[in-house]
């Protein structure tokens, strides 16, 4: 599992940015053009029959290290690219698209079919992004939260600070969002360390980093409302959740309103163990970050110190280490049919992929992952094993991912370029 350790440029320089960028090939580390998926090159990647992947963008376009993607209007997408692990390196991107029918210059690269430009800089970790149900995009920084309208083409968005000097230390600083249809945001507040050890090296009970006036290791929620003072409320909604950079709320169906969340579980160097978790998160709840794992296991450290029978168990047990980094709650009618998809990032038995779980007759995720994109290891000359971060669907119904390392935006779609069907979910 991974531990979570511009100025505005105005439009005449944007456009010279992209130029320079159209002049250079493709830099996504280690991928080959098989072909063309829709207008842009095609990637070895396994996916369900009848779809295929497409390089859209990647270093050329300004890529370094993207976390979230995110379309504010057809052709038009942000990319939240936290540049590195290094504090201030963020920046906003934006993508403008080529119309579907267009065909990029060269068939190995997409350098002069897609425009780049930089709206802002010297983000501090920027990791969370989502669209408000005002049609706002609301941004989670390491050390605060601020949303904006979407500007005019070319524009930077007018940043409204909603927190401020947030936790923006420690293992677990990224903050991640996700809007509930009632309207309340949610908010990843990731613990300070793996297991709660001090530096003495001792572990212990109660562990202090779930205590003071802004705990750690919990889900926040954040009321907002009208007027000059929008933030009504904003406390702790659930406890003991090391790690929540995969949080989703379900939009629709019998289970609408619910939390949910992927847990990034303890450290442990034994390749099977401590499992992640697929968490049904309940107010006031305690999921047993650091005292507990898995199904209500004691922690390494911790056995016999702390009764785990006090704590929620999980929904669902993921393969250990796969490292749930983003997870997309999609409403029934959409092209992926209502599925939770998850994005596994880690190289434990069984990430490197997105997966989707189809939701049962009470609108919960149920049965066996849906393999959207697989196969992903590492090929030299032909692909780089998939480090995806982020997803987002797009007007169309395509599914938008986003790579770090490989610094790269992909699109899976039809062979024709159109929304994949809810019914192809067996991969080839």
């Amino acid at each position: 599992m991974m531990s979570q350790p511009l100025k505005t440029l105005g439009l005449l320089a944007a456009f010279l940015l992209v130029g320079l960028a159209a002049s250079q090939s493709a830099q996504a580390r280690g991928y080959a053009s098989t072909g063309k998926c829709g207008i842009y090159p095609r990637l070895a990647i396994a996916t369900p029959a009848g779809t295929c992947v497409g390089l859209v963008a990647d270093e050329a376009h300004g890529l370094h290290f993207p976390r979230r993607v995110l379309e504010i209007a057809p052709g038009r997408i942000w990319v939240l690219d936290m540049g590195g692990w290094m504090p201030r390196q963020g920046k906003l991107i934006e993508l403008r698209l080529p119309p579907d029918a267009a065909t990029p210059a060269n068939a190995a690269t997409t350098d002069k079919a897609v425009q780049s430009q930089v709206l802002l800089d010297k983000l501090n970790y920027p990791s969370g992004m989502v669209r408000g149900p005002d049609g706002k995009v609301y941004v989670g920084e390491a050390d605060r939260i601020w949303r904006a309208a979407i500007p005019a083409l070319s524009q930077p968005p007018r940043q409204e600070e909603l927190a401020g000097q947030l936790p923006a230390d420690g293992a677990h600083l990224l903050k991640e969002l996700t809007f509930a249809p009632d309207g309340s945001l949610y908010v990843n507040m990731g613990s300070f360390t793996d297991a709660c050890r001090s530096d003495d090296q001792k572990l212990p009970v109660p562990c202090p980093e779930r205590a003071g006036a802004m705990p750690r290791a919990a889900v926040w929620r954040m009321t907002l409302q009208p007027g000059a003072q929008p933030v009504r409320d904003f406390k702790p909604f659930a406890t003991g959740l090391r790690n929540s950079m995969a949080l989703a709320v379900m939009p629709d169906g019998p289970a609408a309103g619910t939390v949910w969340q992927g847990e990034n579980n303890i450290d442990y160097r034994e390749p099977r163990h401590p499992p992640e978790e697929l968490n049904l998160l309940r107010e006031g709840r305690d999921y047993g970050w650091p005292y507990c794992v898995g199904a209500r296991q004691s922690a390494q450290g911790y056995e016999k110190r702390f009764d785990c029978a006090r704590t929620e168990a999980p929904f669902m047990l993921w393969p250990a280490h796969v490292a749930p980094l983003h997870m997309l709650a999609t409403p029934a009618g959409s092209a992926f049919g209502g599925q939770l998809l998850v994005a596994w990032h880690g190289p434990g038995a069984g990430g490197q992929r997105i997966v989707g779980f189809a939701r049962d007759a009470k609108g919960q995720p149920s049965g066996q992952p849906v393999n959207w994109l697989s196969g992903w290891d590492e090929k030299k000359g032909l692909r780089p094993r998939g480090r995806p971060t982020g997803m987002a669907v797009d007007h169309a119904g395509r599914l938008l991912v986003v790579e770090d390392f490989n610094r790269s935006l992909l699109m899976l779609m039809s062979e024709a370029g159109t929304a994949p069907k809810p019914a192809a979910t067996t991969s080839r």
